[in-house]
């Protein structure tokens, strides 16, 4: 529970059994994830908050002023336009719960807007710094150690599929179809997707099965696909720690982590000729928007390289 929204027990209890249903609502109707609930009913607890100290005592006159003064106190406040957005978007879906229900006449916040977050370029690796990654991680396994061959299929695997670090921590090797190439992938929001991976990464996960796991799993592993020193699933924690390091191996590359090797991996299907929305469909992006940041990625890289080595630009 957010600081911000520490005085829930000080709420009206119509607000606090509001809350509850709400909550219930999050996890057995949109079967969200718990931290997602989490951070939901943060947020929504703060809204309430804040309305009850404006004067307000009943759901029906929450109204579009007091979620503008929210979201104003937010920003009077410091918080990152990324955190108000997202805010705004827990506003809007609240009140739309709220007129659906019927627990409001009308959906207030359908007209609430919220900041636009500044997008960023995120840092990737080129394609021969990519190369360099894994070549890095195979010399170290050339012993033929289980940890070695085991972090080869990881990196392999994230820059193959561009997968998130929880969908590779959570991956089991029944997800694996060894006979076609690709992979299930349990994605956020509980939604399954199919996605293909080439030849150097089947080659890491057969070694892996077969020299590398057996050697390491440990009785309470389960089905695990990828496991830590203990013997046990791998924690999201050592799979980043294994991206720095190996990373850091690589001369002149940006830091990044297990999303930047998904960022990479985007970008790299981009400019080799992928379309947009079969990016889109592998990485799992509920909007186009968010994959569409991989293409002004990709123009920068064009612009850059365009200014290094034309004779007038």
């Amino acid at each position: 529970m957010t600081a911000e929204a520490g005085e829930a027990d000080l709420l009206p209890e119509a607000f606090a059994r509001l809350l509850v249903d709400y909550e219930r609502h999050l996890r057995s109707e949109r079967d969200l994830t718990p931290h997602s609930v989490r951070a939901y009913i943060g947020d929504i607890e703060s809204l309430l908050d804040h309305a009850h100290r404006m004067g307000i005592a009943s759901i029906g006159e929450l109204d579009l002023r007091a979620l503008r003064s929210w979201l104003a106190k937010q920003q009077t406040t410091g918080r990152a336009r990324t955190t108000i957005a997202r805010r705004a978007t827990a506003a809007r879906v609240f009140t739309a719960w709220l007129a659906r229900t019927g627990r409001m006449p009308a959906d207030v916040g359908a007209s609430l807007g919220s900041p636009r977050a500044h997008r960023t370029l995120p840092p990737v690796l080129r394609a021969d710094e990519a190369d360099a990654l894994i070549r890095s991680a195979s010399e170290l396994a050339d012993d033929g150690s289980p940890v070695g061959l085991r972090d080869v299929a990881m990196l392999e695997l994230l820059y193959a599929t561009g997968i998130r670090v929880g969908e590779l921590a959570g991956l089991d090797v029944d997800d694996l179809d060894r006979e076609r190439n690709v992979l299930r992938v349990l994605g956020k929001g509980r939604k399954e997707r199919t996605i293909p991976y080439g030849t150097p990464a089947a080659h890491a996960l057969d070694a892996w099965l077969v020299r590398g796991r057996p050697g390491l799993v440990a009785e309470g592993a389960g089905a695990a696909l990828f496991v830590g020193t203990r013997g046990r699933r791998i924690d999201q924690r050592a799979v980043r720690t294994l991206v720095h390091r190996r990373i850091a191996d690589v001369p002149g590359a940006p830091d990044i982590g297990p999303h930047g090797l998904r960022h990479t991996a985007a970008t790299h299907l981009l400019e080799g000729g992928a379309d947009l929305r079969s990016v889109q469909e592998l990485l799992g992006h509920a909007s186009l928007a968010t994959t569409q940041l991989y293409t002004h990625v990709s123009t920068e890289r064009l612009r850059r390289a365009y200014q290094q080595a034309h004779p007038r630009a």
